[in-house]
C-alpha cells in the first residue's frame, strides 16, 4: 500500500508541483539588478531614459521566467493511464514473491520450535535428578525408562543405547527393553542395524514372534543383509496384524511394494541362474573363539578379476554347520554375474564385528572353483584367523 501511494499520488495531481525555490531565486536577482540600476542612475552613468528602458527589461525578463517556472511540463492527466496497471501489478508482484519466498505457516512454525525448544530444555534439565536419582536407587525401573525416553528425545542415540544397555543388564529378557537398546544401538551407529543391533531383534522376534516391533525392525534388518524375501515376510506378517485402519500399515505395504519392485523377475533369471552349492562347517579348533550369535557371510568372488562379491548370504554362527546356494539373485550389483567369471573363489567368513569388510581377528575358510559347477557341494572349512 505504501509503495501505491507513493507511485499513484504524483500521477493523480492535477498541476506539477511549482519550484517555489526557482521563483525566489529569479526575484532575488530582479532585485539586485533593480538596485544596481537605481546606484547607476544615482551615479549619473544612466540617464533617466536609459534607466527606463532598462527598469522596463529587467520587469521583461522576469515576468518570463516567472511564467516559465508556472508552465507544467505535461498536460493534467497524462499518464494516469497507468494508475490501473500499477493498483493491479504491485500488490500481484508482491503476493507472487511472497508465495515463492515467504512462508504461509512462518509464525506456526516458530510458535511449535520455541515450544520444542522449551520443551528440550525440560527434558534436559531433569536429566541430572534423574541421574542423581537413580544413583541413590539403581534399582528405579521407571527412572530407567525416564531417562532412556530423555535421551531418545533428545536425540542423544548414545547415551540411550547405554541406558537400555544397563536396562537389559537388568532384565535381560525384557521384549520391549531389547528392542529399544537395539534400535538406540543401531540409531548410535547412523543406522546400521549389523551386528548386535540385529542379534538383539532376532532374539526378540524367537522370544516373541508376533511382536509388531521385533517384526518391523528384523524387516529392516534382512534388507540391509541383502535378504530381500525374508524382509517381505516378516513384514507381511506384520501387516496382517496391523489394524486395516492403521497409518503404520499403509507404510508396511508401501515398504513392501517397493522391495518387491527392486527384486530381479525370478522366470527371467531362472533361465541364466548359475547355481553353486555350498558346505560351510566350522573348524572344532577355533569354536572356543567365536560366539553363536556373530555374523558369517558366505560369498563368491572372481579369483582374478574385482573383488566384489559376485554373490553373497549373511548368516549367524548359530547355523554352523550349513548348506546354501549362492545364485545371481544374490548379487550385489546387477550388472556383475556369476557366469560372467569361469575362475571362483568361495569364502566363508565370521565377522566378530558384524562388518561385511575383512577385519583383522576374523575367521575365514576358503575354496576355489570352476565352472560350470558340479552337483557336489563346495566344501568349505572356517580354520584360520585374519591376520
Amino acid at each position: 500500500m505504501v509503495a501505491l501511494l507513493l507511485l499513484v499520488w504524483p500521477l493523480l495531481k492535477k498541476q506539477p508541483l511549482a519550484n517555489q525555490d526557482g521563483e525566489q531565486r529569479n526575484i532575488d536577482i530582479a532585485r539586485q539588478r533593480l538596485v544596481e540600476l537605481k546606484q547607476q542612475l544615482q551615479d549619473g552613468s544612466l540617464s533617466e531614459e536609459q534607466f527606463d528602458e532598462q527598469y522596463l527589461e529587467l520587469q521583461q525578463s522576469l515576468n518570463d521566467d516567472l511564467d516559465a517556472e508556472a508552465t507544467p511540463q505535461r498536460q493534467p492527466g497524462s499518464g494516469r493511464w497507468v494508475i490501473p496497471l500499477l493498483v493491479l501489478f504491485v500488490p500481484a508482484l508482491s503476493l507472487f514473491l511472497y508465495l515463492l519466498l515467504g512462508d504461509l505457516h512462518a509464525l506456526k512454525k516458530l510458535e511449535q520450535q520455541q515450544a520444542e525448544q522449551q520443551t528440550a530444555a525440560n527434558v534436559q534439565a531433569m536429566i541430572a535428578p534423574l541421574l542423581e536419582r537413580l544413583k541413590q536407587n539403581p534399582n528405579d525401573a521407571e527412572g530407567w525408562v525416564m531417562l532412556g525416553r530423555s535421551y531418545i528425545y533428545l536425540q542423544q542415540y548414545q547415551n540411550a543405547a547405554d541406558v537400555y544397555a544397563e536396562m537389559n543388564r537388568r532384565q535381560p529378557d525384557d521384549i520391549e527393553i531389547m528392542l529399544n537398546y537395539a534400535d538406540t544401538l543401531a540409531m548410535s551407529r547412523n543406522g546400521q542395524l549389523a551386528g548386535e543391533p540385529a542379534s538383539l531383534i532376532y532374539k526378540a522376534l524367537q522370544m516373541a514372534p508376533d511382536n509388531n516391533d521385533a517384526l518391523w525392525l528384523a524387516g529392516m534388518a534382512k534388507v540391509e543383509e541383502g535378504d530381500a524375501a525374508q524382509a517381505m515376510s516378516y513384514w507381511e506378517k506384520l501387516a496382517k496384524q496391523l489394524p486395516a485402519d492403521s497409518a503404520t500399515l499403509q507404510q508396511v505395504r508401501q515398504m513392501i511394494a517397493e522391495l518387491a519392485a527392486q527384486q530381479p523377475d525370478k522366470s527371467a533369471v531362472a533361465a541364466t541362474t548359475t547355481n553353486i552349492k555350498v558346505r560351510v562347517e566350522l573348524d572344532a579348533a577355533v569354536k572356543a573363539q567365536v560366539s553363536a550369535q556373530q555374523t558369517v557371510f558366505i560369498y563368491a568372488q572372481a579369483l582374478n578379476g574385482p573383488k566384489m562379491p559376485l554373490a553373497i548370504v549373511r548368516k549367524q554362527v548359530a547355523d554352523l554347520p550349513l548348506d546354501v546356494v549362492l545364485n545371481e539373485t544374490m548379487a550385489m550389483q546387477a550388472n556383475m554375474h556369476l557366469a560372467d567369471f569361469k575362475q571362483l573363489r568361495i569364502v566363508a567368513r565370521i565377522s566378530k564385528t558384524g562388518d561385511a569388510s575383512t577385519q583383522a581377528g576374523d575367521l575365514i575358510g576358503s575354496a576355489e572353483l570352476t565352472l560350470p559347477a558340479s552337483d557336489q557341494p563346495v566344501g568349505i572349512l572356517i580354520n584360520q584367523e585374519v591376520k
